[in-house]
């Protein structure tokens, strides 16, 4: 199989960079459900901009390319151990390209492999089928939205929603529950795979399967097809929307399967996806390894998703220059647009871990923290930035206001917003959290005019700490320096909404 290592390379760099056929039209149909002149509109619009762009320059839609995860059908007889390690190959080939980021930590030491190779990386999944070709999935599916998966065991007593018992009114309950818990923290709009089942590890893997349907596909089993209708509908109604900032759209796919269980166990795993949601497959020739047909691609080439070039700028955004002030900090209030210029300070879990206990290489006073992990290449002696958007700031709430305090930064920029101990330290020292769009890699790299330096790169490029220019960065506060939660304030509400569906609905 001579083409096979090339073929497979394609799919890994046509996962990473162009969104499948059905998950396109889900997208496009959010972005006109939504009210446009809304921040979810305004996020659903940088969205539908990203895609363009990652599909135009071949570029990482988002820079957590994730754990490759490859299902493969194999006919009897192929070598599998020639495969494992011509994969292999391709994600090492990928990576030094650019298309995905350095992803891959050992556990025990930190220490980032930098080629995406490590125990029990890339996952690998072999099965046989009577067919005489290979056919090869796969998923790339980012830390964010791994972070929100979850699993129940019921019977239980599900937050907001009352009993959740041995049925499937049960699981419903489970499943509306594991949307509200997400938020905004696994880039919604989101989809999920469900399973129903199965035991605490086969019940995980089964729901990430789930995800390898296509959106647009209809459950044989009825119930369950009467049952995925339900949740996309019912989820939708709780007002969490794109990035969690309230909105019309949470949700724009559920996808359930059930396995047998033992009489004593019956678990509801639930494996979210953002709406990055980056998922290819291709059927080979099993003799030279070519590509005779991709999976969840329509015969016409992709077309453009956004209609307008640009945000829906409205002439209000405000305009801040890094240093910032504190009193111009304290004239933000949540919902304020802003367009960010100057220095950033790129920085997530490993450097805020050692900030807390060192001192920064560079004066961070009125300046931005950016929680982003970048896909980074060194072109000659110069970085350049191939993606840049933010990750989840949650993961920061532990050391984010004693870092505030500390250094005197004004502004931190993420995802998914931070916790009431990050709110405390922005109201007491004048700050703000800026959100910017989950998963628009591509947009937000394009507002870096340059890389101005780096430190700390031992800790791995997504962990150092990079220091870039931008030009007209947009982002929105969804936490000021008043005390103000956006987050908190949607996360109030859809908890509200989510207990109205606390008892069976109609379908």
């Amino acid at each position: 199989m001579q083409n096979f290592k090339e073929s497979v390379l394609k799919l890994i760099i046509e996962t990473s960079t162009n969104l499948p056929s059905d998950v396109r039209r889900a997208l496009a149909r959010a972005k006109e459900e939504e009210e446009k002149a809304s921040q979810a509109g305004l996020a659903l619009q940088a969205i539908a901009i990203n895609v363009d762009m990652a599909c135009d320059h071949s570029g990482p839609i988002c820079q957590d390319t994730g754990m490759p995860t490859f299902e493969i059908e194999t006919p009897v007889g192929a070598n599998q151990i020639v495969m494992r390690e011509q994969i292999k190959e391709a994600i090492v080939e990928a990576t030094k390209l650019g298309k995905l980021r350095t992803n891959t930590v050992d556990s025990i030491t930190g220490k980032n492999s930098g080629n995406n190779l490590g125990v029990g990386a890339p996952v690998i999944h072999f099965d046989q089928h009577e067919g005489d070709d290979i056919e090869i999935r796969l998923l790339l599916k980012g830390g964010g939205c791994e972070n929100k998966n979850i699993q129940y065991s019921v019977p239980a007593e599900i937050p907001n929603m009352g009993r959740a018992d041995r049925d499937l009114e049960g699981v419903r309950k489970c499943i509306m529950h594991a949307v509200y818990q997400a938020q905004g923290q696994g880039c919604s709009v989101g989809a999920l795979g469900v399973s129903i089942g199965g035991d605490r590890a086969s019940g995980y893997a089964y729901a990430k399967q789930q995800l390898f349907r296509s959106l647009d596909d209809v459950n044989p089993i009825p119930e369950l097809a009467k049952l995925e209708n339900t949740i996309l509908r019912d989820a939708n109604k709780l007002g969490i929307g794109t990035m969690g900032f309230g909105g019309r759209v949470t949700l724009i796919g559920c996808k359930i399967g059930a396995y047998h269980r033992l009489p004593a166990s019956f678990f509801v795993s639930v494996a979210y996806d953002c709406w990055a949601f980056r998922r290819l497959g291709i059927i080979l020739d099993s003799k030279t390894g070519s590509i005779k047909r991709w999976l969840y691609k329509d015969d016409t080439p992709a077309v453009h998703m956004a209609k307008e070039d640009g945000l829906p700028l409205t002439g209000r955004e405000v305009k801040l220059t890094t240093p910032i002030s504190e009193d111009q900090i304290r004239s933000l209030k949540v919902g304020d647009v802003v367009l960010l210029n100057g220095m950033l300070h790129m920085g997530r879990d490993v450097l805020h871990h050692h900030l807390v206990s060192h001192d920064s290489p560079v004066d961070l006073r009125g300046g931005a923290i950016y929680h982003c992990g970048p896909v980074m290449l060194k072109e000659g002696a110069k970085w350049e930035v191939k993606a840049a958007g933010p990750t989840t700031s949650i993961r920061e709430e532990p050391y984010q206001g004693d870092i505030i305090r500390k250094f005197g930064v004004r502004a931190v920029i993420g995802k998914g917003g931070m916790g009431p101990k990050t709110l405390a330290a922005l109201k007491e020292v004048g700050a703000v959290y800026f959100s910017a769009i989950g998963g628009a890699a591509q947009y937000y790299s394009n507002c870096i005019t340059e890389v101005a330096g780096v430190d700390f790169i031992e800790f791995g490029i997504p962990e150092a700490m990079w220091h870039v220019k931008v030009k007209d960065f947009p982002v929105i506060v969804t936490m000021d320096a008043h005390g103000n939660s956006l987050h908190a304030d949607v996360d109030k509400a859809s908890a509200k909404e989510l207990a109205k569906f606390a008892e069976p609905v109609s379908a």
